[in-house]
């Protein structure tokens, strides 16, 4: 950090200063956070492993161990604990045993489990003597547990010990990363003559880690943080977004409101959804997106996709299929879509043209809106 200053010759010397100070002591804040998450994860995995080879009674819960311990732990509140997380955590300590590196001399006195483990004949010594591996506070200080996540799916060591130097090296972001292994960067580094060229070139177009990412699901969870708090993408999408949904409540079209920033899991992936209402006439949930920018094919297929899932997932006997309501504005210009997905009853879409706002309606209330917002700017 840069020296303090006793006083300050002007004004914007003193907003410099704290500018600075906020920037440099927010990223070791969230470089704790991360670190301390990571470590949590690991030792979970630990744990497991340990009392599948060790436990008394482990035989009496068999496959169903993870299932019964997932039930515990959710009973005490501690997020991210169902069988599929216990599942990784456990993949996670056997895939990066040089992890226990990075525990620091205190920790390691507080948990008598660890003393044993850096013996030579210890599983997790072998294990970490047979690959060739990158140090674990390399993986623990520069990669957060999203990117840890990613990287266990990654199958091959070789392949996946390639993207952790190339994500550490390069500061990748985690969508990054997960652009990089899908565009099999690997396999084209394999074959290209020029391997640094073709790095270099990786790595000048490559998105960049802009530090603690709060909307992280897994540091939001590990610091009891709920959707509302960390979802929103500006304050001016925060601003639309609490107006909105005060809109639809005030239509009296028969929403009921039920959740901001619905989180839904649709693979190894967590999404949200902007807005979920139910409509207590057409029977359905409504779920609503609001994006600032033009509508494209790409936003309605997400939207789509959400309605898909809670079709799937989130409807009940008596329940009709669920809508969505797709809103995108770019200052002057705003456009309501509907996604109709499954709705092939024709008489249900009627009622539901009929009950729902009309597209007039939202674009008129968008326009509003963002004139307001802007003129209190």
């Amino acid at each position: 950090m840069s020296d303090s200053v006793s006083t300050f010759n002007t004004l914007a010397e003193l907003v410099q200063q704290i500018q600075i100070t906020h920037a440099e002591l927010s990223a070791q804040a969230g470089k704790a956070v991360n670190v301390s998450l990571t470590l949590r994860n690991w030792l979970i995995g630990l744990y497991i492993a340990e009392y599948e080879q060790q436990g008394k009674d482990r035989a009496e819960y068999g496959a169903g161990l993870l299932t019964n311990l997932a039930t515990k732990l959710q009973r005490l509140k501690i997020p991210s604990s169902d069988p599929r997380e216990l599942r990784r955590y456990r993949r996670f300590y056997q895939t990066y045993p040089q992890i226990r590196e990075s525990l620091t001399p205190e920790l390691t006195r507080r948990i008598p489990l660890l003393a044993n483990l850096g013996g030579a004949d210890s599983q997790i010594a072998k294990q970490a003597g047979n690959q060739a591996k990158t140090p674990g506070f390399k993986l623990i200080s520069q990669l957060s547990f999203t990117h840890i996540a990613e990287l266990l799916r990654v199958e091959d060591p070789t392949k996946r010990a390639f993207y952790e130097v190339e994500a550490i090296q390069g500061n990748w972001s985690v969508r990054e990363l997960k652009r990089q292994i899908g565009s099999l960067y690997f396999e084209r580094s394999g074959l290209s003559k020029n391997k640094q060229k073709l790095s270099q070139l990786a790595q000048d177009g490559a998105e960049q880690n802009a530090g603690l990412n709060i909307r992280d699901p897994y540091i939001f969870e590990f610091l009891g943080l709920v959707p509302t708090e960390v979802m929103s993408e500006s304050h001016l999408e925060q601003q639309l977004v609490d107006k909105l949904q005060d809109f639809l409540l005030e239509l009296g079209h028969g929403f009921c409101f039920e959740a901001r920033q619905k989180r839904i899991l649709i693979g190894d992936e967590h999404f949200f959804v902007d807005l979920v209402f139910y409509h207590r006439i057409l029977k359905c949930h409504v779920l609503v997106e609001l994006k600032l920018e033009r509508f494209s094919h790409q936003n309605l297929g997400q939207l789509n996709t959400y309605v898909s899932w809670y079709q799937a997932n989130m409807m009940t006997d008596g329940d009709n299929p669920p809508v969505g309501i797709l809103l995108c504005t770019d200052k002057n210009h705003a456009l309501a879509e509907y996604a109709l997905a499954g709705m092939d009853n024709q008489l249900f879409v009627a009622k539901y043209q009929l009950e729902l706002p009309k597209k007039e309606e939202m674009q008129r209330f968008i326009d509003e809106q963002m004139k307001q917002l802007e003129d209190a700017e």
